[in-house]
């Protein structure tokens, strides 16, 4: 198949490595500094390069902020049964634009983000793949996964937002309320040493994929959650109620065994 990666940056790099070997690859990315190390694939700066390549499927792993930009942009240069796909944490706007695009497509969320998953053992990640969309695409994404032992889950557009809201939008929210409340410290024990180091991940990343994951809709609801839960350990420890502890580690390990 001749497959088109939008973005040359962490994931589609991974995407082209992964896919150049069985498949005719080609990057496009214009800024040519970041195609420097692109290997066993056609570099494309100019949009024009595209049109005789002709793509049966396009892969576009451009940053979030820009993935319907890079869409838009490279739309002009492909063939009508191109199929289009996205690998986005974050699908706002995408189910509209893709029933008026006038394309097969497909959606996936691999959720082995580059900055804390190795990209070279993803036996413990997984992936999600959107039910709505083409067929055929959706049988390519879940053989590619299957050969990467993702763990695949299928939603619909819907169900991915809310799934995100809950797995991304407490951790990130957590993560920020411990990042605001930091100070230097000595001598730091491991669970704060731990805690620093995911910190330090999340402040790593894109400040538009940040906010546009907190802005999910889904989101406040999550945020109530932790407030309501945080309201209650406050209580228990002001009042230094032992028996109110133990329920709550109780509780708390419940949810996580």
């Amino acid at each position: 198949m001749k497959i088109l990666i939008l973005g040359a940056g962490k994931m589609g790099t991974f995407f082209c490595d992964l896919l150049s070997f069985d498949h005719e690859v080609a990057v496009y990315d214009p800024d040519p500094k970041r195609l420097r190390f692109t290997y066993n694939a056609e570099r494309f700066t100019g949009l024009d390069e595209i049109d005789a390549f002709a793509p049966q499927l396009v892969i576009n792993a451009a940053t979030v902020k820009y993935t319907l930009d890079a869409f838009k942009a490279v739309l002009p240069h492909l063939p009508e049964t191109c199929i289009l796909s996205d690998i986005a944490s974050v699908k706002t706007g995408l189910p509209e634009w893709y029933t008026s695009c006038g394309h097969p497509y497909v959606s996936t969320h691999p959720m082995f983000g580059p900055t804390f998953a190795s990209l070279s053992n993803l036996s413990n990640e997984n992936a999600i793949i959107i039910t709505e969309g083409d067929h055929l695409g959706r049988i390519f994404f879940r053989d590619l996964y299957q050969r990467l032992s993702l763990n695949i889950v299928e939603y619909t557009f819907e169900e991915h937002d809310r799934t995100i809201a809950y797995s991304l939008s407490i951790p990130f929210v957590a993560t920020l309320a411990f990042a605001g409340v930091m100070k230097h410290q000595e001598a730091p024990g491991t669970t704060f040493k731990r805690h620093m180091q995911i910190a330090r991940g999340l402040a790593a990343e894109d400040d538009y994929l940040v906010s546009e994951i907190l802005f999910n809709p889904n989101t406040p609801e999550q945020i109530e959650l932790i407030e309501a839960r945080m309201a209650e350990l406050l209580d228990i420890i002001r009042r230094r109620d032992s028996q109110a502890m133990k329920a709550y580690l109780a509780r708390a390990r419940a949810n996580i065994s």
